[in-house]
């Protein structure tokens, strides 16, 4: 058997007055996705568990079969984990965004969704400045970087109470910094990146262009090592993983997947949605798991961008999803799951909680009929407690 799990990130949303009372998913056009729902099965899934942040980390870490509230130790070390980066037991990792602030407002999570190569050279810059025995600064992705602090008790960081910048978009910093007991290390290490920032040639030549200038760093969602048993330990499958973002390929190789590389995936609007599929459908040759994550939604939901969102979407269900289709048989021993990870409602434009709908499609999944797949057919349908009961579910021989 082989299986392939497809994450669009954030898809699900809410109904908005603008398109007429219904969420995106519902206005795009989804045949695929809902060709999968008249041939298999629908439901939905509580993926964030009570009482835990509904982050990427948390939802993905419970799609791919884990407990996030056994294993998570903070998001941060698994974007560490996908750098190469092996936590010691007396270090933390913070996630290191560099975005723009207007004054006290947080103007851009993602400062214009910085290039790796402009990221890079700033990050390089403040390492140059701020490094020191106990702190370090890793370039990663866009705006996605990592610092990191060697402590005798790291356990005074890991408790820090720390905020996403992509959850105060539009609102005043200063309610959102860090606090707790060494929470004061973080706001100088935040206000001196400022002074480092705010005049560097890079930044200039941005807002000559009009662009959003990488002026600060936002630190938040640390964690210390984790440790996960292996996808082949826990459910005797060689897998592989396909994501632009780090945290996605961290947590596919601390549980021991395979990370594909992809040209020219970017983790927003203008991935390589085509390739994605394409290397997915080569990695099942030689595995028996592939996990597809495609984060292009959730930037959508986090922008406000209605339209955006949808064209995600759509290019979802026809390069990824009708790839995918298109490439086997119904009598291939294949299975197929399309599910979210959390929502990101474009009226919030933040994450939430709330359960998430899933299709399940192939070799022994019973066949129920709906009608098509979005956040209403999904009601009233079978309902998993878990994303590690979800894919126990879906890796059952019988359904």
């Amino acid at each position: 058997m082989k299986y392939i799990v497809i994450v669009p990130d954030g898809m699900a949303d809410q109904p908005l007055k603008e398109l007429n009372n219904r969420t995106p998913l519902q206005v795009a056009r989804t045949t695929n996705m809902d060709y999968l729902a008249q041939n298999g099965m629908i439901g939905q899934v509580q993926t964030i568990p009570r009482g835990m942040q509904p982050g990427s980390e948390v939802g993905n870490m419970s799609i791919l079969g884990y407990n996030p509230g056994v294993y998570l130790s903070g998001r941060a070390p698994l974007e560490a984990a996908s750098m190469g980066i092996t936590l010691a037991d007396d270090e933390v990792a913070f996630r290191c965004n560099l975005v723009t602030v207007n004054g006290p407002v947080m103007g851009d999570y993602s400062a214009g969704h910085i290039s790796s190569r402009e990221a890079k050279v700033l990050i390089e810059h403040l390492n140059d400045q701020l490094r020191s025995g106990q702190v370090a600064f890793y370039p990663g992705k866009s705006y996605r970087h990592i610092m990191i602090i060697q402590a005798r008790q790291p356990e005074q960081y890991i408790t820090i109470k720390t905020t996403p910048p992509h959850d105060i978009m539009g609102r005043k910093i200063n309610a959102y910094l860090p606090t707790g007991t060494r929470a004061q290390m973080l706001q100088k290490l935040m206000e001196q990146s400022r002074s480092l920032l705010a005049h560097h040639e890079i930044n200039n030549v941005r807002v000559d262009l009009k662009e959003n200038p990488a002026n600060m760093i936002w630190l938040w969602g640390q964690g210390g090592p984790i440790k996960l048993p292996s996808y082949r330990e826990k459910y005797g499958l060689e897998g592989a993983i396909i994501s632009a973002v780090d945290l996605v390929q961290g947590l596919g190789r601390v549980a021991g997947l395979e990370v594909i590389d992809v040209p020219n995936i970017t983790g927003y609007y203008d991935t390589n949605y085509l390739g994605k599929a394409r290397y997915a459908l080569k990695a099942l040759q030689s595995k028996d798991f592939v996990y597809v994550h495609i984060e292009a939604p959730d930037e959508a939901g986090h922008n406000g961008d209605v339209q955006e969102k949808i064209n995600a979407i759509e290019r979802i269900d026809k390069d990824v999803i009708g790839t995918v289709l298109n490439h086997f048989n119904q009598q291939d021993d294949v299975r197929l799951m399309v599910v979210s990870d959390h929502p990101t409602p474009l009226a919030l434009r933040t994450h939430t909680s709330d359960p998430v709908g899933f299709v399940m499609y192939g070799s022994r999944i019973p066949q129920q009929g709906a009608d098509r797949f979005d956040e209403t057919t999904v009601k009233d349908r079978m309902f998993i407690d878990s994303g590690e009961d979800l894919m126990q579910t879906f890796l059952k021989k019988y359904l």
